[in-house]
């Protein structure tokens, strides 16, 4: 009931703030990164070591970070329905990825004796906390390539 309650809460607070910055391209970013430490003092709140969720959270930032390269390379050759094909497709290779990086990371942390024993609270917290830095770096990304190349 925690993780569930907890994911809602954080899931409403994500989406209104998203939906009250979409417009604005040059802070989308930074605010996906603050919403990601915002996500990281609930981790705190609930004594969930960053540590131990570190392969969730690198899983995260890998999945977002580049699920949105793809979605706008979709969204620029084929408007919303390219958008909508190269997240769908990004997403799939970039959970491929990430499953990499975070079943390495976990398997190491088990050689190390370091405690990475998995709840639905720290899992969920770790992915979207992951998801929003990733995300929020790749927006920066973005936009600075946008302005470099683009002035705008």
């Amino acid at each position: 009931m925690k993780a569930l309650t907890s994911f809602l809460v954080f899931s409403l607070v994500v989406a209104a703030i998203a939906l009250y910055f979409i417009s604005d391209k040059a802070v989308i970013g930074p605010v996906f990164i603050l919403l990601g430490f915002v996500g990281w003092i609930v981790l705190r709140i609930f004594r969930i070591d960053l540590e131990s969720v570190y392969p969730d959270i690198i899983f995260g930032a890998i999945d977002n970070g580049v699920l949105v390269f793809a979605a706008i390379l979709g969204g620029v050759y084929a408007g919303v329905f390219g958008a909508v094909i190269g997240g769908a497709a990004g997403n799939t290779i970039t959970d491929g990825l990430g499953g990499l990086f975070e079943g390495h990371i976990a398997e190491n942390q088990r050689r190390l004796k370091i405690n990475n024993l998995r709840t639905a609270t720290s899992t969920m917290l770790g992915k979207m906390v992951g998801c929003l830095w990733g995300a929020g770096l790749g927006l920066v990304v973005v936009c600075l390539i946008s302005l470099v190349w683009f002035g705008a």
